[in-house]
């Protein structure tokens, strides 16, 4: 395992220390986790898997960099640097174990943004220390990468909003102690206007688990329905009609840290690659010693490497430089992504028949990063936004 990379000027020893801290605990700290398999059937034990993995990440302490200091948390705000620093070496070890922590940052993100400060101290110290999981419910069965095209709304009655609608490829759905939720406030807006945030507790009546979704890279996942779901006006958070603005805000953060999450499972493919070719006896000799062999070995690292220096080039302008990345997260994301699941692509086909076998470390990274090209924004709409950020710069 090569962590050089830590040595780019890019981050400070605390970086790297929380680096080794993670590769220290993961080993026996992940080493029993019991995953479960593809589809309905192993439903179950995955969602088992995914708390008792939050328990986890909150017992060792590194939930707490989901939130902020005042409230539980490690640092003193979301640092984008360590939480990249957290998925890239969370998703080399188990990917479940990366999803569980994202989506304690993702789904809680917009409460440490605007939340107030009820909301801030009944959610985050629980976040942060693995007793409640939380969910980020945004996407719609029409309104997927077009959020602007959202259809769920929130009506005021008195002292409470009534939420009726759906919600659809809900990370965490079925299992969440609670979801933030996105609806639009305004009939009469259109697009991202109108739109506002709300929490809502698992268990609230009107809320229902409509269906769960099995995907090819297991984690819970649902559609959520909303049938005159009344919850206290105090549930809103933020100002009403901030909705868009915040969960644009939220994944800015989270962005770059998908794009860490690839490279982990880059990195573990490469590794897992370079241990095959020096055992892999083939024509006489070693699968590493042959030419073909040696040059997939070099684009693979290259790939590696461009991807980690635009992602780690994205996390620091917004930690040091206090920057609007939504540019660069977005190049990030794309590329690592891409570049990843090239890498594994490689990797599977290095083990031959082995790479497609069931159980394998590469079999399981392939299924990883397939999904992971999608989520947050599939590499289209990374396209589209970087495309709109040069634009806009050339005036």
């Amino acid at each position: 395992m090569d962590t050089a990379y830590l040595d780019w000027p890019f981050f400070d020893p605390a970086h790297r220390a929380l680096a080794a801290r993670i590769d220290a605990w993961a080993p026996q700290g992940l080493a029993d986790v019991v995953h479960g398999e593809s589809g309905a059937a192993g439903r179950d034990a995955t969602d088992a898997a995914c708390r008792d993995l939050v328990r986890r990440l909150g017992a060792s302490g590194l939930a707490r960099y989901a939130v902020p200091k005042a409230h539980g948390g490690a640092l003193d705000a979301l640092e984008s640097r360590s939480l990249c620093i957290l998925r890239e070496r969370l998703a080399y070890h188990d990917g479940l174990a990366d999803f569980a922590f994202a989506m304690q940052g993702l789904g809680s993100g917009v409460i440490a943004l605007a939340g107030s400060a009820a909301q801030r101290a009944h959610y985050l110290p629980r976040v942060a220390a693995g007793d409640a999981i939380a969910a980020f419910a945004l996407s719609e069965p029409d309104a997927g990468s077009d959020v602007g095209a959202m259809s769920t709304r929130a009506r005021r009655d008195g002292d409470a909003w009534v939420l009726d609608g759906t919600k659809t490829w809900i990370s965490n759905g079925g299992i969440a102690d609670f979801y933030v939720v996105f609806a639009r406030t305004d009939p009469d807006s259109r697009g991202a206007r109108g739109i506002s945030a709300f929490v809502v507790d698992a268990g609230t009546p009107g809320l229902s688990i409509a269906a769960r979704i099995d995907v090819i890279a297991p984690h819970p996942l649902a559609t959520l329905a909303f049938d005159g779901c009344r919850i206290p006006a105090a549930n809103l958070i933020g100002a009403e009609g901030q909705g868009f603005k915040l969960a644009m805000g939220n994944l800015d953060i989270f962005r770059s840290s998908v794009a860490a999450a690839a490279l982990g499972f880059a990195r573990r493919a490469f590794d897992e690659a370079l241990a095959r070719a020096q055992a892999r006896p083939m024509f006489g000799a070693r699968l590493a010693d042959l030419q073909l062999t040696q040059a997939a070995i070099g684009d693979m690292a290259t790939l590696i490497d461009a991807a980690a220096l635009l992602t780690y080039r994205a996390a620091w302008l917004r930690d040091v430089r206090g920057e609007r990345t939504t540019r660069e997260a977005a190049m990030a994301k794309m590329t690592a992504t891409e570049n990843a699941q090239i890498v594994i692509d490689r990797a599977v086909q290095l083990f031959g028949g082995l790479g497609v076998t069931s159980g394998r470390i590469v079999e399981r990274l392939y299924r990883e990063i397939r999904a992971l090209r999608i989520y947050e924004g599939a590499t289209e709409v990374q396209k589209i936004i970087i495309a709109r950020e040069a634009l806009k710069a050339a005036g």
